[in-house]
């Protein structure tokens, strides 16, 4: 039978002698240079003339969260003089000759269709707004074809200009997944 060195315990873990620290003059000057750079550098300020006095004291805006929580309910489908209302909030005074104003209801997996009436050539504002609790989709075609073609998110409104280069009825469809309310408003620019 081969027989097994055994390395002691001891032997394993031997420490080297100990060198004393010896320090330079030279990094001591080194290390003296650069803290009092730093404490040069931590008291510096820029400032400038640009003309304009001291503000006053108290003249500041308080500071307020700008992140507030939206009302959960704020998107729900309303009727009624509560629809009235939310379509003149979304859909403001034009400016411009206003050709057609709509609003109303579509059912969840439903889809409306309305026409404007003939349109003479020329430059037009779309205004477009929701509300629900998903996005609606709003399609503008004129008789060749799509002008706007938008899924929107409700809760905003949202202005697209369009030219209709020849007299034309626009057809506007409005297309949700669950019940919304809708309004549009098509004025000349």
């Amino acid at each position: 039978m081969p027989s097994v060195r055994m390395v002691s315990v001891h032997h394993l873990f031997r420490r080297a002698p100990r060198v004393p620290l010896v320090r330079t003059p030279a990094a001591a000057v080194v290390l003296s240079l650069a803290l009092a750079a730093g404490a040069f550098l931590s008291g510096c300020e820029y400032s400038y003339d640009d003309g304009r006095g001291e503000l006053p004291a108290g003249t500041f805006p308080a500071v307020t969260d700008p992140a507030l929580p939206r009302d959960p309910l704020e998107n729900l489908p309303v009727a009624g003089a509560e629809l009235d209302a939310w379509a003149k909030e979304v859909l403001p005074d034009a400016e411009g000759q206003v050709f057609r104003t709509s609003y109303g209801t579509v059912e969840g997996g439903e889809e409306k269709t309305e026409s404007t009436g003939q349109l003479p050539s020329g430059t037009y504002s779309l205004t477009l707004a929701c509300r629900s609790e998903r996005r609606v989709s709003f399609t503008v075609r004129d008789s060749e074809f799509a002008l706007v073609d938008l899924s929107l998110r409700c809760g905003t409104s949202r202005v697209n200009v369009v030219h209709v280069s020849k007299d034309s009825v626009l057809h506007v469809t409005v297309e949700a997944r669950d019940d919304a309310n809708f309004a549009y408003r098509v004025s000349r620019i």
